[in-house]
């Protein structure tokens, strides 16, 4: 098995994408020559020609207007937005027409396009660098939502992404691009399929992109303390693993969501929202939530206390109540 980064797993899902595909071209602002600024297609206009993949004039809303117009003709467009909060601009393009076009042809259309994002925190960048979009995507129908968290799903989900009829918002963590690991590319679940991370029988944590790694720091913390935490990789965001998630609560009667994003109206507030309507009945403690702050993405050297850390989530443990007998359930700490 190869040792790569999580921006070579990328890299070698696109090249073998290009190879495998024709149709599929990759085009966004610097991925070109400069290889992307993270350097994720370093090396593909090299070798594919700068007819599969090309950089683009600094207009979001024309990329994808573009890729529109290239996926209705037959094309597969991979885009890439190179900042989360740079891709605001092409918003409109992308709820208006991206997410809806198979349903305004009653299907006669898809749009089987792929937008790259690199997303969140974690790298102290300053203003319009650093996001966590991902709220505005899971809520608009239409759209697929992944996030890897591994260099393994980085290459798989990206593989499964591009040969997706459906669009799919593909956000990739900043902060992981150079994490490295061995990657088998002949394993990965599909899109729609969590992991269960690390086993455990006393509560569940639910993360999905870079909040994984920061789930299973605070599970081995929280082990020192004497509680076995299950940590669930999400994968993908839409769709949403019902049945991976549930049972995991089912079986462990706790459950606490992080998410890097702002915790008002966010995905962890939906996670929230199932796990309690589906698992009541197995529940010891209200559903917790370990966010952000709700408040404009801060400047890089207060980043450290905007996101989910592991101390703040070895709070929310605390806090959850550990007598099970049924006359304390649902009690927690102040």
């Amino acid at each position: 098995m190869p040792v790569l980064t999580l921006a070579q797993a990328l890299n070698t899902a696109l090249r073998d994408a290009l190879t495998a595909d024709e149709n599929v071209v990759v085009f966004g602002e610097d991925v070109g020559t400069l290889g992307g600024v993270f350097r994720v297609t370093d090396g593909l206009t090299r070798d594919f020609g700068d007819d599969r993949c090309f950089d683009t004039p600094l207009a979001e809303s024309g990329i994808i207007g573009f890729a529109i117009g290239m996926a209705m003709a037959g094309f597969k467009p991979v885009v890439e937005m190179q900042f989360d909060a740079f891709a605001y601009p092409a918003f409109e393009q992308i709820v208006s027409h991206v997410a809806k076009i198979r349903n305004r042809t009653k299907g006669a259309l898809s749009v089987p396009i792929v937008i790259r994002i690199p997303f969140a925190g974690g790298i102290g960048g300053v203003e319009h660098h650093c996001d966590s979009s991902e709220g505005y995507y899971a809520h608009t129908p239409g759209l697929k939502v992944v996030a890897p968290a591994t260099v393994e799903d980085a290459y798989t989900l990206l593989r499964e992404a591009i040969d997706d009829p459906d669009p799919v918002i593909f956000l990739e963590p900043k902060r992981l691009y150079f994490s490295r690991a061995d990657v088998d590319l002949a394993v990965g679940a599909p899109i729609g399929r969590a992991a269960v991370r690390r086993p455990g029988r006393d509560a569940t944590i639910v993360a999905y992109g870079p909040s994984v790694t920061v789930a299973l720091e605070s599970a081995e913390a929280a082990a020192a303390e004497g509680h076995d935490i299950e940590v669930i990789d999400l994968r993908s965001i839409v769709p949403f693993d019902d049945e991976t998630v549930m049972a995991s609560v089912r079986k462990t009667g706790r459950c606490i969501v992080i998410q890097e994003a702002q915790g008002f109206a966010g995905v962890g507030a939906e996670i929230a929202a199932r796990v309690q309507e589906r698992c009541f009945h197995h529940l010891h403690a209200p559903v917790l939530r370990v966010s952000g702050f709700d408040i404009p993405y801060p400047a890089p050297k207060l980043e450290r206390l905007h996101l989910p850390s592991v101390d703040r989530v070895l709070d929310s443990v605390d806090r959850l109540q550990w007598n099970d007998s049924a006359d304390t359930r649902w009690a927690v700490t102040a």
